[in-house]
């Protein structure tokens, strides 16, 4: 079985500046995944795809096989992931030839381990999905705690219950994707134009890595969770 890991890291972001080549505990930021990648021993080939050429070197140095030049209308702030993941997969396929299975690792989660990409692919060759995603429990629940405002301003639970609950801990388990790890069977991944299908499963992580960098403050979570070495 051929398994491709693509991880796209464009050069923008308006959270952190640069932030896929900013240096954590000495190696950036983009690295982590590419190690991870490499130390699961699971792929046959990991390419990365950006729109900047530095990003591009950075990750052949430190363990990329191959490096996809990402279109500039796929780097924007409002450009979804999906596309570039597919033009990842397409380009790499011209190269090494048909893959059967995608698994994309977000560049700013650096908390993952090698073995939360180990467990993810195995819950998708024991059930029938088309895809795998990550995530972990959520500190809010659209049954107990989580609120929408209407027009008029009025406030009502997002998904209220027939019976109501009292404890969160009562409602129906619900999850804060984590943007880690998404896995997909190849043609489930090229052929749905949507990230869930009928039969979209979840890999859960802990919260403690499950932290996406998406602000100053979340890097300088991260680097303390590091260096407190409270990630495993």
């Amino acid at each position: 079985m051929k398994i491709l890991c693509t991880i796209c890291a464009r050069a923008g972001s308006k959270g952190v500046a640069n932030k896929n080549l900013r240096l954590i505990k000495g190696l950036p930021l983009i690295a982590y995944s590419i190690h991870q990648a490499v130390e699961s021993k699971l792929f046959s080939q990991i390419a990365v795809s950006s729109d900047s050429p530095e990003i591009r070197a950075t990750s052949l140095a430190h363990g990329a096989t191959f490096v996809v030049d990402r279109p500039i209308e796929m780097a924007s702030d409002t450009a979804p992931k999906l596309p570039a993941i597919r033009h990842c997969v397409e380009a790499t396929e011209k190269e090494f030839g048909r893959f059967d299975i995608i698994i994309d690792l977000d560049a700013t989660a650096p908390l993952r381990i090698a073995a939360d990409i180990v467990g993810a692919l195995d819950l998708l060759s024991s059930t029938n999905a088309d895809n795998v995603i990550t995530g972990t429990p959520a500190h809010r629940s659209p049954y107990f705690n989580l609120v929408e405002e209407d027009e008029n301003g009025v406030v009502q639970l997002s998904k209220p219950l027939k019976i109501e609950v009292a404890r969160r801990q009562d409602s129906p388990k619900c999850f804060d994707m984590n943007a880690s790890i998404y896995i997909w069977r190849r043609d489930a991944l090229l052929n749905n134009p949507s990230l869930f299908t009928s039969s979209t499963r979840l890999f859960e992580m802990p919260r403690e890595r499950s932290l996406d960098i998406d602000s100053q403050a979340d890097f300088e979570m991260v680097e303390w969770m590091m260096s407190k070495g409270s990630t495993k």
